[in-house]
């Protein structure tokens, strides 16, 4: 499969997982999960053919292993803008976790702090790298570093998707470090 199409697909599931599932005619379950067959039809029926080769070779390949296969079942492991239970269990996050950014965006993240925005979490990463990648699909990336243990011990939830996407619903400006001169107010 080309690299091209690779991403092709990728974005479509995204897409189709994530946040606009009834454009195609699916209905995701509580858990955000959908048979493959039908999500192979409807992506056909809507003028998008994707094989079951190409599908099991975008998911075994994603570089951030955005999407679940069980049994017969396909979901996107995290970033839903629609209605959906991952069931993920509350964790106990590592001591800083990071947040991949751009500068257009830091005085709203210095007023407001992190919001999910469309989604239903902030997503934080493990490490600097993963989140300056992140950071990367808009621009030159900032990484912000989040005090993720004080906020865990001041009774913040927590939780890790199979992939290593950490997720809570907000993070205070309080509990964030910008790099020095990082879009300082002028």
């Amino acid at each position: 499969m080309n690299p091209q199409r690779t991403v092709k697909v990728s974005k479509y599931l995204s897409r189709h997982l994530r946040h606009r599932p009834g454009q195609i005619g699916l209905t995701l379950d509580e858990g955000g999960w959908v048979e493959i067959d039908a999500l192979l039809a409807a992506a056909d029926a809507h003028g998008f053919r994707i094989t079951r080769d190409e599908l099991a070779h975008v998911v075994a390949t994603n570089d951030k292993r955005r999407f679940a296969v069980e049994g017969t079942r396909i979901r996107a492991r995290q970033g839903h803008s629609v209605e959906v239970d991952l069931g993920l269990a509350p964790a106990v996050p590592p001591r800083y976790l990071h947040h991949g950014t751009v500068t257009r965006f830091l005085d709203a993240i210095r007023a407001e702090g992190l919001r999910p925005m469309t989604r239903h979490d902030v997503h934080l990463s493990a490490d600097r790298e993963t989140a300056a990648r992140v950071g990367a699909r808009r621009g030159r990336p900032v990484v912000l570093t989040v005090d993720a243990g004080a906020l865990h011990d001041a009774g913040h939830v927590f939780r890790v998707s199979a992939n290593g996407v950490w997720l809570t619903s907000s993070v205070p400006s309080s509990h964030l470090r910008f790099p020095p001169g990082a879009g300082d107010a002028t």
